[in-house]
């Protein structure tokens, strides 16, 4: 009888990678994925993305591809969702995962086996039914932009009310008043779009925004300064007179004045929003104080009256199937993210693996690669050194390395798991290296 394989679980970029490198070092695995096929939320019919028709990517391509299968040159410098979606099943069939998968199969619940010494019962839904297998260990890759934080608020609203996640086309805009509550990511490519078809427009933000350009002196942003890092310090000095030189002073246009430095909490990469509420086609308002009817009233008093109210508020971290216990962590919504080592390993749990719990400006799907890296080196010690992984596993259960790169990052759940690419991606190769030359790329 052959010996259980890994457990994959997850066919988006992190779960890719993770198949990708279990083979590359030759262990066996199965993949479990919810939707019909690859490509996790960028499969924008999948039945847990959360990407909408005028999704792109907000780092470039060039910076976010995987290194060993870069994208054809002739895709745009920001791609849309649907190039996206055919790169990673380009990915897949290149490297033959797609034959490794169950899809249209849920996982229910992972149990582990002696602490995970002795594998891992992998319970899941599928065509064929309810089963329950062991594995030698599991992989999650299951995402970290699918479960919507849904904040409360005083009274209640009459109208339309639904979080980005149900978010698919602006046409649902068309000749209704709007406000979108938050100004991240999301919720400025969101009020851009509705721009075209709502009545009205406004946006409603907490606190204050850096706006970074896609475009700076005609090539994208973020492949400018690609050479050695600069100190936190500098960098944000240069980086905050350069961006308002190039976008101006956000104040100006209705936004608070941010209490944080630049890169101490993820930046918006959208220029445009600006130009719209340049242009009065946005309203730039205060926070929520309560609902009353069809009003918003605001915290400074003033009330307004929407038809539908868009909540870009972001997500949670969500891993129904686990104990949050075993990833020594008090679960979602708590506000923190699990406590792993190198976003990666928890102490409470053997053969146990989470890929993809990191955000960080830049780091792109090559650093989520090199997660996986990471553990298929690990595993391969595992197998064929295990001094090796005995002495990484004592780094696991040690003190942290300072992944922060010297900045000061908010104390938000959304950054409790974020980290400074180049600090990062520094700690994860060395620790490839460490665990032997038949790890390392």
């Amino acid at each position: 009888m052959n010996e259980p394989g890994y457990a994959v679980i997850g066919a988006g970029p992190s779960g890719l990678a993770g198949a990708r490198n279990l083979q590359r070092v030759g262990l066996p695995w199965t993949g479990y994925e919810l939707a019909d096929g690859v490509g996790g939320l960028w499969n924008i019919d999948g039945p847990r993305s959360t990407v909408y028709d005028s999704a792109h990517l907000i780092s470039s391509r060039t910076t976010t591809e995987f290194t060993e299968f870069p994208m054809s040159t002739d895709v745009a410098d920001y791609p849309s969702h649907r190039e996206l979606l055919r790169y990673f099943q380009e990915f897949a069939d290149t490297f033959d995962l797609r034959s490794g998968y169950r899809f249209g199969t849920e996982v229910n619940a992972l149990e582990p086996v002696d602490g995970g010494r002795g594998g891992w019962q992998v319970t899941s839904t599928g065509p064929d039914g309810t089963h329950t297998e062991l594995h030698r260990g599991v992989v999650v890759a299951n995402g970290t932009l699918s479960e919507p934080a849904v904040p409360r608020f005083e009274g209640e609203f009459s109208g339309e009310i639904f979080h980005t996640s149900r978010y698919k086309s602006a046409t649902v805009f068309a000749g209704k008043r709007v406000l979108v509550i938050g100004a991240g990511n999301s919720g400025c490519d969101i009020a851009v779009d509705a721009v075209h078809h709502a009545a009205s427009v406004d946006i409603s933000v907490r606190r204050g925004y850096y706006f970074v350009p896609k475009y700076i002196l005609g090539k994208p942003a973020d492949t400018l300064n690609q050479g050695r890092p600069l100190p936190a310090r500098i960098k944000q000095a240069v980086d905050s007179r350069v961006l308002k030189l190039f976008t101006g002073d956000p104040v100006r246009f209705g936004f608070p004045k941010p209490d944080y430095r630049i890169y101490e909490s993820h930046p918006v990469v959208n220029s445009l929003v600006l130009h719209h509420v340049g242009h009065g086609d946005i309203g730039v308002r205060p926070d929520i104080r309560r609902f009353d009817g069809e009003d918003v009233v605001f915290a400074d008093g003033t009330r307004r009256a929407y038809d539908v109210v868009v909540l870009a508020t972001g997500y949670h971290l969500h891993y129904p199937f686990l104990d949050p216990a075993l990833l020594s962590w008090a679960g979602p919504g708590s506000g923190t993210a699990p406590d792993l080592y190198l976003n990666i390993f928890p102490q409470k749990a053997a053969n146990l693996f989470v890929l993809g719990m990191i955000e960080a400006s830049g780091i792109g799907w090559q650093g989520r690669y090199e997660q996986a890296e990471l553990v298929a080196a690990y595993l391969r010690a595992r197998r064929d050194d295990p001094a090796a992984a005995d002495a990484f596993d004592e780094r696991v259960r040690g003190p942290r390395p300072d992944l922060t790169g010297g900045y000061h990052y908010l104390g938000l759940e959304r950054m409790s798991y974020y980290v400074n690419k180049d600090a990062y991606r520094g700690e994860v190769r060395a620790a490839v290296a460490e665990l032997g030359p038949e790890g390392s790329r």
